[in-house]
């Protein structure tokens, strides 16, 4: 059976990858929350030999994601464990994370799953933590681009939870858990990848 492949993870995984560089090329922990296929975690964990990259998501895709694991022989790239944002507790976890990193995630999450994922960060990272976002977002209640628009349409067909979040009420929700925005960058097809970090 081969194993699961994402083309939108092809398309954007070098791009994300420079983006991160500027903060995670000294290494550290990284968990990814809903890694999906695996793709991003075994091709990062290749760029960033000093970071451990954790993957994370519910237990249907986890032997998708360990072949990923399994395939791509690097030591840092890390078999998942079971996070579900609405009932994961991190009281489970040893140690805290230098960075929390999740892709086109928040736009197929109901907005109480949105929330429970920003309500899960403070347990999740250290003291100077930061948080990666990436995936479309909507500015001042508007889309950035007619295929965002499509996209949000075709969203809702397949779940009435779903849809493009507003990057206000997203920042607010980061605001509420003690984390300030760093940078907003615009990445290629009208995404964006966001970056908070913990406040002191």
């Amino acid at each position: 059976m081969p194993k699961p492949f994402s083309q939108s993870c092809e398309n954007n995984k070098a791009v994300i990858s420079d983006t991160l560089s500027a903060y995670v090329d000294q290494g550290g922990h990284l968990l990814e929350i809903g890694s999906g296929t695996g793709q991003h975690g075994a091709y990062m964990s290749g760029k960033f030999s000093s970071l451990i990259w954790q993957t994370s998501d519910r237990v249907e895709y986890h032997d998708g994601i360990e072949e990923w694991v399994s395939e791509s022989k690097h030591e840092n790239f890390l078999p998942p464990f079971e996070l579900d944002v609405n009932s994961f507790n991190p009281k489970l976890l040893v140690d805290r994370y230098d960075y929390v990193f999740t892709a086109n995630t928040l736009h197929i999450m109901s907005g109480s799953e949105v929330e429970a994922f920003f309500s899960l960060l403070p347990s999740l990272l250290n003291d100077k933590g930061m948080v990666f976002v990436y995936g479309p977002f909507n500015y001042n209640g508007s889309y950035t681009s007619d295929s965002n628009a499509q996209f949000d349409v075709w969203l809702k067909e397949q779940g009435e939870h779903m849809g493009i979040r507003d990057f206000e009420t997203i920042n607010q929700l980061a605001e509420d858990h003690d984390l300030s925005l760093l940078a907003d960058y615009a990445m290629p097809a009208n995404n964006r990848l966001l970056v908070w970090k913990a406040r002191d």
